[in-house]
This record gives structure tokens, C-alpha cells and sequence, in this order.
């Protein structure tokens, strides 16, 4: 009879363990149809890349190499070694997979054990003999089991594992974040070098008029007022330089918190940049449907919203009973009778929670996390097309930058022949001091605008490859989810399996 009733007892916990796995309330994930990334209008090629600065081309990971620098190879490797918001970023990812290890063994079997020896005097039934003090004990073993009937416990955990995803998405987020800072301020050193150099050739060259006015004048050919107008004009240049300087220090301080390196340290390495490195090749910005894919913030968003979707499922499981299976041992007497075998228990069967009929705190949580999840639709979809703008902008801004450096540069390049005429009539005496001076005032306000440009093209140069996503590795965060057009989420693990299916 009890073999019989055990058995029983194990056909319905297995009924019960099938049905767990098959049953789980709330909405199965999927990208909603609405949803901005399945527009195919924004996988399309880029309005504002058909310029011959661009090519259709995948963006290379390690898009700083375009550079071929070696210097900004080895400042990039040492900030991803070294930097402070990267390892913050570690450790947060860090922390959300213990999060989800620990919802994994909510399906894990709880065991407990337990003593608790003691002296005193039970209580007797009426008209019975009292009996005197006495040492008792009570010893015993437990387990018991959550039968996940409604999915409570496969939502949570497929919600830690979209946050753990989202997380990862992030670091990959702040890496690309500080590949492109480190860059942008190795340029900005360079720049700001390159800026001081044509600032002091200025300086230099109006020292040279300021002394050639002078003994013009001491030889009856020129006038004091014209050493003053020169001199304020070398004033005037000299200007520029300290706030150069004060620009390369920033940057080079900047280095030093990405890299972890030391001011003075760097500016060993590359205070003597002089030059603003260019890239080798047209940049290569590929389409819109490989930046959705791409783009660390919009793996981020993605995930948040299905971890949000999944929480539904989680607050929906609370509207139902929740059973677990309890199995207990043990044994409960006096020391004097310790060992014999009335003293011995044991029992098993189901556990049976269900709050009824309260529901309205479980429907009030339900209707928290669909508004969250509304707000997690509405910012993955704010995500997509801030990135679309975002590169958009990028390619028009530098593409226009292109050209007004072509501009400046003509510009430049007629001042100078301007210049040089001003100076060749005014030594023939066929126009006055004030027109040369002026011809050298433009000159010299081209040059430091020309200079300028280069600077800032640079800086463009950086914010179109960052707004790209370039520059995170694929090695460093395995399994990313990924968003086809079709609306389904699948890791990388999962994409090779389908594929070999096809």
C-alpha cells in the first residue's frame, strides 16, 4: 500500500514537473511589429553618404588603424588595459551575472537540516500523571522543491539574462566611448601643435616686417606710426600661442586619465606632435542596417525591453498558487529513549500558496512593469533614430567640413600671393604701409583658420566613427543578442545553429 501510494505521489510530480516546463504566463518576446528597427526605410544605405569621402564598405573594427599610427595603436591598447570607467563597466557586468546565476538556482532543490536539544517538561492531558523535567531533543532534515507551474521562475530568469545582455551592451558602449575619447584627444595634441606651429611662423614673420619697418624708418623711408602699426599687428599674433598651449595641456591631461598614465609621462611620448595625423583612405561607413546592428546603445535598449517584457510574465505568475513539493526526516524524544523507533517522522507532499482574493497588489505591480515595458518600446525606438541622426549629421558635417577646408585652403593660398604683391609694390613704393599690413593681417587670419579646420576635421573624423559604433570587439562580449529584421532576438550561438539548418 505505500509503494502504491508513492508511486502515485511520483506520477503526479512528474505531471507536475512537465507541466512546469511547458506553462508560462505573461508575453512571449518578440520585437513588437511597430517597432522603429523593423522599418526597412532605416536599413537602407545613408542619405547623406554618397560623397566621395565614403564608401559603402563594413566600418573595420579597429577603425583607428586608419590612421596608421602606431602611436594611437599603443594609447588605445593601454586605455582598454587601463581605464577607470571600463573596469566600472566590468564590474557592473560582473555583478548582474551573479543577479542571474542567483535566479538560476531559485530551480534548484532547498535542503535544510537542523538540531535543537533542550530540558524542560512536556504538557500532559488531564487526569493523567504528571511527569518530571526531563532532556528532549528534536532533530530532522528537509527538502523542498518550487514547482515553477506558471513560468514565475523562467520569467525572472529570462529577464537577468536580457539585463546581463543589456549590460554587456553597455560595456561594449563605454569601450567604444573611450577608444574614440582616447583618439580625439591624441588628435587634439597633435592639432594644437600643429595650430602653435603656424601661430609662432606668424609671429616669426611679423618679427621680421616689424624689424624691417624699423630700419625703414631710421632710413627716412617708413614712419614711427607704421612700427607701432606692425608691432601691434606681432601683439596681436602672439595672442594665439599661450591659448594653443592651454589646449594641448587639457588634451594631454585627458590622455592621462584615459590611459592612466601620468601627465609629464605622456608628454614625453607625444607633447611633440606636430602634425595632424590623416586617414589613409576614404572612410568606409557601410548602411543603415549594419549600424542597427552595430550600435552598442541599440543592443542596450533592445535588451532592456525585453527584460521588461519578461518581468510581465513575472508579475502575472503572482495572480496564481505557487506549489512546491516538501519532504521531511527526523527524529523527536527524550535522550532517554533516543534511538527507538516511535521517536522517528517522516512525511512528503505538496505545499499550496495562493493569495486569494487580494489580487489587486499583483494586478497593480502587472500594470508598473506594462508601463515600463511601454517606456522601454518607446526608448528603443528613440535609440534607432537618435543613431540615424546622429550619423547622418556626422557625414554631412564632415563632408561640408571637407569642403570649406578646400575653400579656406584657396583662400590661403591667395592672401599669400596677395601678401607677397603687397610687399613686392610697397618696396617699389607704388602703395602705402596700410595696405601691405592689411594683405599680412589676412594672411595671417587665413592661416590660423586653415589651421583650425584641420583641427576640427579631425575631431569630426572621431565623432562620425563613434556615432558609426566602431570599435567594439566581438571577442571580449561573446553571445550578443542579436535583432533581425523579422522582430526575433537571437545570440550569436543561436545564429550559427539556424544557419546550419538553412
Amino acid at each position: 500500500m505505500f509503494l502504491c501510494r508513492l508511486f502515485r505521489l511520483m506520477l503526479v510530480l512528474l505531471f507536475l514537473t512537465v507541466l512546469s516546463a511547458c506553462t508560462a504566463v505573461g508575453p512571449d518576446y518578440r520585437v513588437p511589429a511597430e517597432a522603429v528597427i523593423r522599418q526597412e526605410k532605416n536599413a537602407a544605405t545613408f542619405v547623406s553618404a554618397n560623397e566621395p569621402v565614403y564608401t559603402q564598405h563594413d566600418l573595420p573594427q579597429n577603425w583607428w588603424r586608419l590612421y596608421d599610427q602606431e602611436t594611437i595603436n599603443e594609447l588605445v591598447n593601454k586605455a582598454l588595459a587601463a581605464n577607470t570607467d571600463l573596469r566600472i563597466a566590468s564590474a557592473n557586468l560582473a555583478r548582474v551575472r551573479a543577479v542571474l546565476e542567483e535566479a538560476r538556482t531559485m530551480t534548484d532543490p532547498v535542503f535544510d537540516v537542523g538540531a535543537s536539544p533542550g530540558y524542560g517538561r512536556n504538557a500532559t492531558k488531564p487526569g493523567t500523571r504528571r511527569e518530571g523535567n526531563h532532556w528532549f531533543y528534536d532533530m530532522g532534515a528537509g527538502m523542498s522543491y518550487q514547482f515553477d507551474l506558471f513560468g514565475k521562475i523562467a520569467r525572472a530568469i529570462e529577464a537577468a539574462t536580457a539585463d546581463v545582455e543589456a549590460t554587456r551592451a553597455a560595456y561594449d558602449l563605454m569601450r567604444i566611448t573611450v577608444i574614440a575619447d582616447t583618439t580625439r584627444a591624441y588628435l587634439d595634441i597633435c592639432s594644437s601643435g600643429y595650430r602653435m606651429d603656424v601661430a609662432v611662423r606668424s609671429v616669426e614673420l611679423q618679427q621680421k616686417f616689424v624689424d624691417t619697418t624699423i630700419r625703414l624708418t631710421d632710413g627716412g623711408r617708413s614712419t614711427p606710426l607704421d612700427v607701432s602699426r606692425a608691432r601691434a599687428q606681432l601683439e596681436y599674433l602672439r595672442a594665439a600661442v599661450p591659448s594653443l598651449v592651454a589646449q594641448q595641456r587639457v588634451a594631454m591631461y585627458q590622455l592621462a586619465v584615459l590611459t592612466g598614465e601620468r601627465p609629464d609621462a605622456l608628454m614625453e611620448k607625444v607633447g611633440q606632435c606636430r602634425a595632424i595625423p590623416q586617414l589613409t583612405q576614404p572612410i568606409p561607413v557601410g548602411d543603415g542596417a549594419a549600424l542597427l546592428s552595430r550600435r552598442p546603445d541599440i543592443r542596450q535598449a533592445e535588451r532592456t525591453l525585453a527584460a521588461a517584457t519578461a518581468r510581465i510574465g513575472v508579475a502575472t505568475a503572482d495572480l496564481y498558487p505557487s506549489i512546491s513539493l516538501g519532504l521531511h526526516i527526523g527524529r523527536t524524544g527524550t535522550f532517554s529513549s533516543f534511538g527507538s523507533d516511535n521517536a522517528f517522522r517522516w512525511g512528503v507532499g505538496p505545499l499550496i500558496s495562493w493569495t486569494l482574493p487580494a489580487t489587486g497588489p499583483a494586478r497593480a505591480r502587472i500594470a508598473q512593469v506594462e508601463a515600463e515595458t511601454e517606456a522601454a518600446l518607446a526608448d528603443f525606438d528613440g535609440t534607432v533614430l537618435n543613431a540615424i541622426k546622429e550619423v547622418e549629421s556626422a557625414l554631412v558635417v564632415y563632408a561640408r567640413g571637407l569642403d570649406r577646408n578646400a575653400a579656406l585652403r584657396k583662400a590661403r593660398d591667395q592672401s599669400a600671393l596677395a601678401s607677397r604683391q603687397a610687399h613686392q609694390l610697397y618696396n617699389d613704393g607704388r602703395t602705402d604701409f596700410l595696405t601691405m599690413l592689411d594683405a599680412d593681417r589676412t594672411l595671417a587670419d587665413f592661416e590660423s583658420r586653415l589651421a583650425e579646420s584641420e583641427a576640427q576635421l579631425a575631431r569630426d573624423q572621431v565623432h562620425l566613427f563613434l556615432a558609426l559604433g566602431g570599435g567594439w570587439d566581438p571577442e571580449v562580449t561573446k553571445e550578443k543578442p542579436k535583432v533581425n529584421m523579422s522582430g526575433t532576438t537571437v545570440t550569436d550561438a543561436q545564429s550559427e545553429t539556424l544557419a546550419a539548418k538553412q
